[in-house]
C-alpha cells in the first residue's frame, strides 16, 4: 500500500508525521529516519487495530504558504 504522508518540523527540531487518508494516524521522531520507521508502524497499528480500510486517496497538489494581514 501507498500513502501520502504530512512531515512537518516543530520549534524543537521534532519531525511530525501523519497519513492523512488514516484517521489518527500519526507520530513524532527526532530523527527522519526515525520518523518513516515509525510512520511505518502506526500504520500497520491503525490498519489492524482499528480494522479500517484507508479513505479514498485525494491526489496530492502540493504546499503552499498563506500570509493573512492581520490589519483588517
Amino acid at each position: 500500500m501507498d500513502f501520502t504522508v504530512i512531515i512537518q518540523q516543530d520549534k524543537e527540531g521534532w519531525f511530525l508525521g501523519s497519513i492523512p487518508t488514516l484517521h489518527g494516524c500519526r507520530t513524532q521522531a527526532k530523527t527522519l529516519t526515525q520518523l518513516y520507521k515509525r510512520l511505518e508502524e502506526v500504520a500497520r497499528l491503525c490498519l489492524e487495530s482499528q480494522k479500517q480500510e484507508p479513505e479514498e486517496e485525494v491526489k496530492f497538489i502540493g504546499v503552499q504558504n498563506l500570509k493573512i494581514s492581520t490589519n483588517a
